[in-house]
């Protein structure tokens, strides 16, 4: 359930600061909505079994709660946004605006959806509505469309919570996602935000309609520095454009914008690597040596100018890059597997993706057992859990996870 507490402080700078608050999402009907004929174009690589992957993700949240930190639910938290009409309206508009339903439907659905219940509504926005859940008479569309056709896609995608937001410090970076079928999910994400009491003066950057960036890409290295994949998934003028706000904003002083491959299996940086402690990361060898960053630095405007001006430095290897701006000696990496082909196969079942509860202590699907045996050899403690289903969207336990409270780490 949702927190009762009143305008909390919601704060993160950095990737292992203890976790306090977590938003997650419950696998639901989108993923039953799944089928062969849609799952590419909805990002999955298969069908999950969704009766076990909810019992996953449930021992997911319980292992959590367990560590005491407090877990939000995203259609929870989307059905009280939706008890106030002005973000029903705002809702409705905003996911039937850009689809191509003809006047006709648009405007019955409007109208079916203004009389659901916040509850109803809110699935509806997230599983989606097939053509036969719709009565007929409304048009062209309807009897042109097959029955089991969708007008508003299922979002099963939803699963994926560090994709749609990220907290920089005290403010909330609305992301703005590159896939079509993900598109409606910053959408929710930026309501919630704005909406819901429990975020009231919050203050947000970025945004669902600006450059693309997505949170799998965004990694809080250090206080003040974050390092930014750039890809499949975000853009270079993403980077950019972040950049210039958490400048603007000393939310950072530093970030790295780090190119990797554009392809399914290093879609986003968190796939290649993550922060376990404060000077180790678990990093997908077979990528660790060519990877590369540009570190980007503001400098003051010119006389009579305004507007930021980015320093951006010539390459470098990303270990030696981010443990300069870290202030560190070392970026200690800890591999994922022991050899090449074990370490691509952990790395495609989500090996680098841990999700940090505190220093030294990371949650990692428990199948990834060389990759876990590594971890513990460098004094991570690892927090196990089942992902057979969970992780057939590719996702591992960060992907999962929006930390909306962290533990400051001491500034040097």
């Amino acid at each position: 359930m949702t927190s009762t507490h009143e305008n909390p402080t919601h704060y993160a700078d950095s990737e292992v600061g203890r976790l306090r608050t977590v938003m997650l999402h419950r696998p639901g009907d989108e993923l039953k909505r799944l089928t062969p004929r849609n799952n590419d174009r909805l990002l999955f690589d298969g069908l999950p079994w969704v009766a076990r992957a909810q019992e996953e993700h449930d021992a997911f949240a319980e292992a959590l709660r367990a560590r005491d930190v407090e877990v939000l639910y995203l259609t929870e938290l989307l059905a009280e946004t939706l008890e106030s009409e002005s973000a029903r309206n705002h809702a409705i508009t905003t996911g039937l605006s850009g689809l191509h339903l003809g006047d006709t439907l648009r405007t019955y659905l409007s109208r079916a959806l203004r009389d659901a219940t916040p509850s109803e509504l809110a699935g509806h926005l997230t599983a989606g509505i097939r053509n036969d859940e719709v009565r007929g008479g409304h048009g062209l569309v309807t009897s042109l469309l097959a029955s089991d056709d969708f007008l508003v896609d299922p979002l099963p995608n939803l699963l994926f919570t560090r994709d749609s937001s990220v907290w920089v410090r005290n403010r909330v970076a609305i992301t703005s996602l590159a896939m079509p079928a993900r598109r409606r999910e910053t959408q929710l994400t930026e309501l919630i935000y704005t909406e819901h009491p429990r975020f009231a003066g919050s203050l947000r950057i970025h945004g669902w309609h600006a450059e693309h960036v997505e949170g799998g890409d965004v990694l809080l290295l250090a206080p003040g520095v974050i390092a930014i994949g750039v890809g499949e998934r975000t853009t270079p003028a993403g980077v950019e454009s972040l950049a210039r706000q958490v400048f603007h904003a000393d939310l950072a002083h530093t970030v790295l914008a780090v190119p990797i491959a554009q392809e399914r299996a290093t879609m986003h940086l968190d796939t290649i690597c993550t922060l376990v402690d404060v000077d180790k990361i678990v990093m997908y060898p077979n990528v660790a040596h060519t990877l590369q960053a540009y570190t980007v630095t503001a400098a003051d405007p010119a006389a009579g100018e305004d507007e930021l001006v980015l320093r951006v430095g010539e390459p470098r290897p990303f270990l030696e890059a981010a443990a300069d701006a870290m202030g560190i000696d070392q970026l200690h990496q800890i591999d994922t597997g022991l050899d090449p082909v074990t370490a691509e196969r952990e790395q495609w079942d989500d090996g680098n993706n841990t999700l940090a509860l505190a220093p030294r202590v990371a949650v990692a699907y428990e199948r990834n057992d060389e990759t876990n045996a590594r971890l513990e050899d460098a004094g991570i403690e690892v927090v196990r859990i089942a992902g057979s289903e969970l992780g057939s969207g590719r996702g591992g336990p960060r992907c999962m996870s929006c930390p909306v409270t962290r533990d400051p780490l001491p500034t040097a």
